[in-house]
């Protein structure tokens, strides 16, 4: 008797959707042990020396928000090119206009003022996963373009008027914003803004002021300064967690081929064709 012939089955790999409530994996520290944070309910500031690392953190970022189920992609880039490779997968993609988003804030900041009137009606105080509504991750590379460069001074005052707002007020509803410097200094972050965001990444700084002025006045008394980290060192900063101490770590780099893997991935699961 002959045995039965088996044809051999392959498994088709799939990525499942992930979830903006999950832990996002920015890299590793220096005893080689992974670094998570959930995003959810907080917002996060990136500052740092050009070169330094930024870029890779916002890329990582953006990469775990475009395969989330539950999320939404606004991104503003002064420059088009740091964050442009996400356009087509992006919500809303500002580019160098400060009209175009000091508009897309007032919008932002409408949906904001319209889901806190929502939940005030049910008597809660924040939006839960079990909601099913999309949390909006809000990504500004480059603060200083749209808050000292462009634009008059009405308008530059509007946009870090409304961005503050978001920052205070949108984490409940929803609403996270990650915003990014190169020019970590106080007329760009003052302390009122910086110490609204829960997390801080600090980059290689020129300065220990500099540095402080990502994390909080003292740390760099206290050693976790970012003006220490040498310029090869790309990818490694302080990451700051409220309540907590610095912790120095190094941001995982996505390649271009690997971010057009991830845009792909997430075309198709919107149902779009990535080469249509």
């Amino acid at each position: 008797m002959t045995r039965p012939h088996h044809r051999r089955r392959t498994r088709r790999r799939t990525c499942e959707p992930r979830s903006i409530y999950d832990p996002i994996y920015f890299g590793i520290d220096e005893n080689g042990l992974p670094v998570e944070v959930t995003l959810m309910y907080r917002n996060l500031l990136d500052g740092g020396e050009p070169g330094s690392g930024k870029s890779s953190l916002l890329n990582t970022i953006i990469a775990h928000v475009a395969l989330c189920s539950d999320a939404r992609l606004w991104l503003f880039d002064g420059k088009t090119v740091e964050l442009g490779l996400w356009e087509e997968i992006a919500d809303v993609f500002v580019g160098n206009s400060m009209t175009d988003a000091l508009t897309r804030l007032r919008e932002l900041q409408a949906e904001m003022d319209m889901r806190y009137r929502q939940l005030n009606a049910v008597k809660r105080r924040k939006i839960a996963r079990a909601d099913g509504l999309d949390v909006i991750v809000c990504v500004i590379d480059e603060l200083a373009f749209f808050s000292v460069t462009i634009g008059t001074k009405e308008e530059q005052e509007e946009f870090r008027t409304l961005v503050r707002d978001l920052v205070a007020r949108g984490r409940a509803a929803g609403i996270i914003v990650i915003a990014a410097t190169q020019r970590p200094s106080a007329d760009i972050i003052p302390t009122s803004l910086r110490d609204l965001f829960g997390f801080r990444v600090a980059f290689r700084c020129t300065t220990d002021s500099s540095s402080d002025i990502i994390l909080a006045v003292g740390w760099a008394k206290e050693g976790y300064s970012a003006r220490n980290i040498r310029p090869e060192d790309i990818g490694v900063g302080w990451i700051l967690a409220e309540g907590g101490i610095p912790r120095r770590f190094k941001a995982a780099y996505l390649t271009d081929a690997q971010i057009r893997a991830v845009i792909a991935t997430a075309l198709r699961m919107r149902g779009i064709d990535p080469a249509a």
